[in-house]
C-alpha cells in the first residue's frame, strides 16, 4: 500500500460518517456517542495494547524530542500570538496555544498511524508527552487565570491521570511493559477487539461531527486571519519544525515519516473540551478543530507522499 493510498480508506470512512450523520442514519448524537466510545474503551485499549507489548528500552528518545520540539515551539508561539496580533485576553492564552499546537494523537491519530505508519508505537509515546507534560502545563495556566485569587488546583491536576482513561490506560500499559506482565488469552483477545473498532469508529465520529459543526451556528465566529494563524501554525509550521529538529538530531526516513506526520496531526478535541470546561476560548478552539481536521486530510498526505 503507497503511502497516499492509505489514506483512502480515510477519507471514506470519514465520508461515510458525514453522509450517515447528513441523511440521519445513525441518529443525532452518533457524533457524541462514537466519540466516547472511542475515547473511553477502544483508544485506551489500542494504547494499552501498544505500551504494554512495547519494551521500554523501544521507546524513541531522539523522535520524541524532535516531536516536543515542535510542540514547544508551536504552543509558546500561539500563546504569545494570541495577545500579540490578536489582543486575546490572558485567560484565553493558553486555549489559542493548545489550538496551535496540541495534536489530535487520539481520535485521528490512531487510524493515521494505523493507515501509514503501520504502528501506533510511536503514537502512544506522542500521547505519554502530551498528556503527562503539555497537558498539567495548559491546565495549570487555566486553572491559575479562572481562579478570582489566582490560586491552581493542585488536587485537580494530580487526578488527571485517573480520571482520564488514555492518560491511565497509556501509564497501565507502560508498568506492565516495565513488570513484563501479560494478560490472560481471554482479557488479551477482548482488548484487542476493542482496539480493532477505535479505527473506523473514530473516523465515522469525525464525518459525523464535521456535518454537526457545520451548520449553521448563532455563535459570533472568529475571525479568518486567526484561523489562518492557527491553521498554519499547526499544518504547516510544527510538521516543518520536527521535519527540521529530526534531521538535526539525525533520525532515520522511517523516523522522520512517524514524526512529522505526528506533527501534522490537527488541533485535538481536546481543545474545546477544555474551553468548554473553564468557559474561555469556545469559539475559537471549535473553529480550530474543524478548520484544521478537515485541511489535515490533505496536507498529511502531501507531507506522507514528499517524505515517502
Amino acid at each position: 500500500m503507497t503511502l497516499v493510498s492509505a489514506f483512502v480508506p480515510i477519507w471514506i470512512l470519514t465520508a461515510v460518517g458525514y453522509v450517515a450523520c447528513r441523511w440521519g442514519l445513525l441518529g443525532e448524537a452518533v457524533a457524541s456517542v462514537l466519540g466516547r466510545f472511542v475515547f473511553h474503551l477502544a483508544m485506551p485499549s489500542a494504547l494499552f495494547l501498544a505500551l504494554s507489548r512495547m519494551p521500554l528500552s523501544g521507546f524513541a528518545g531522539r523522535s520524541l524530542l524532535a516531536f516536543g520540539m515542535s510542540t514547544a515551539a508551536v504552543v509558546g508561539f500561539g500563546w504569545v500570538a494570541a495577545s500579540w496580533l490578536f489582543g486575546r485576553p490572558p485567560v484565553e492564552r493558553p486555549i489559542w496555544g493548545m489550538a496551535a499546537g496540541y495534536v489530535n494523537s487520539a481520535n485521528l491519530g490512531i487510524p493515521i498511524a494505523t493507515q501509514v505508519l503501520g504502528t501506533v508505537s510511536f503514537l502512544a509515546e506522542v500521547v505519554l508527552l502530551q498528556v503527562l507534560v503539555v497537558t498539567p502545563v495548559i491546565l495549570i495556566a487555566l486553572d491559575r487565570h479562572s481562579d478570582p485569587a489566582g490560586r491552581v488546583r493542585v488536587r485537580r491536576i494530580a487526578s488527571l491521570p485517573v480520571r482520564n482513561p488514555v492518560i491511565l490506560a497509556s501509564l497501565l500499559g507502560v508498568a506492565c511493559s516495565a513488570a513484563d506482565l501479560r494478560l490472560p488469552s481471554a482479557a488479551d483477545t477482548s482488548l484487542a477487539l476493542l482496539a480493532g473498532a477505535a479505527v473506523p469508529a473514530a473516523l465515522v465520529a469525525l464525518g459525523a461531527s464535521l456535518h454537526r459543526t457545520a451548520a449553521p451556528s448563532r455563535a459570533e465566529p472568529t475571525g479568518p486571519a486567526e484561523l489562518a494563524v492557527i491553521a498554519t501554525l499547526k499544518l504547516v509550521a510544527q510538521p516543518v519544525i520536527a521535519y527540521a529538529a529530526g534531521l538535526a538530531l539525525h533520525l532515520s526516513a522511517p523516523q522522520l515519516l512517524a514524526v512529522v506526520v505526528c506533527a501534522g496531526l490537527p488541533t485535538a478535541q481536546n481543545t474545546f473540551i477544555f474551553g468548554q470546561e473553564y468557559g474561555v476560548g469556545e469559539t475559537v478552539a471549535n473553529r480550530a478543530v474543524v478548520v484544521t481536521t478537515t485541511l489535515s486530510l490533505g496536507t498529511l498526505a502531501a507531507a506522507a507522499t514528499l517524505l515517502g
